[in-house]
């Protein structure tokens, strides 16, 4: 490529709206990309500590299963089932108040959807991010071009000399931006689309896990759907 010519040439070249606009794209890239990578990693480990809870129902009691769940910070299984164990615990042993107008099923279910509402809103941060860089950044890119073109028409108007090569090199250039628009929208919603579908598989495996974890702690055992009766696993609480 031209060394004249390419996005050092319309930075040296373009005035202070053009940087601005080439400034704006370059940082919504980066901030892009970096929520991109946070976020995936989040899912992917998200994802090993939903593995670890088919293990969970298989312990001799709750505590080993706890551990099994592992004591990694921001776990949200291993937070639910801590919240429902709290919520069993607490319903039992509180004295009449409020609450005791809901039966236990009702306080549990309460306290396990309140941790998944937390979760979810730990997945979902910094989404906004990337959809709101997706369906700017082009708009962002196609002012940068319109107005490209506009100084360069004033520049060669003020020439007074309008030939191909004086033309075609700064509207070239300008439309650049435009690109650039494009190359900073499109990763962002590629990225945001794909974490939508982790953290639905994620929230799946969570409502799932609340479920069981429901009929465990009204009923002291877990309820799986093995054909039209189902089965019961029972695992000793501490």
């Amino acid at each position: 490529m031209n060394s004249s010519f390419g996005l050092m040439h319309v930075w040296t070249q373009g005035d202070w709206v053009t940087r601005s606009v080439l400034i704006a794209l370059v940082a919504m890239s980066l901030l892009s990309w970096t929520v991109i990578l946070l976020k995936a990693l989040d899912v992917v480990r998200a994802k090993r500590l939903a593995a670890r809870v088919e293990p969970f129902w298989h312990s001799a009691d709750l505590a080993e299963g706890m551990s099994r769940l592992g004591g990694a910070e921001a776990n949200p299984f291993r937070e639910l089932a801590l919240e429902g164990r709290e919520a069993a615990a607490h319903h039992r042993a509180t004295k009449a108040q409020l609450h005791d107008t809901l039966d236990v099923s009702d306080w549990i279910s309460r306290a396990l959807q309140g941790s998944i509402d937390q979760s979810t809103a730990r997945l979902q941060a910094g989404l906004a991010i990337l959809a709101s860089v997706g369906s700017t950044a082009p708009f962002v890119g196609l002012f940068g071009t319109v107005w490209g073109i506009y100084h360069a028409l004033m520049s060669i108007g003020a020439a007074g000399q309008a030939t191909i090569d004086q033309v075609a090199g700064p509207i070239g250039e300008a439309l650049i931006m435009t690109a650039l628009g494009l190359a900073v929208a499109i990763p962002a919603v590629l990225g945001y689309n794909a974490l939508v579908r982790g953290n639905k598989h994620i929230l799946a495996k969570l409502n799932r896990f609340a479920g069981d974890l429901h009929a465990y702690y009204v009923t002291g055992a877990r309820v799986t759907g093995a054909g039209a009766g189902g089965k019961i696993v029972a695992i000793k609480q501490a």
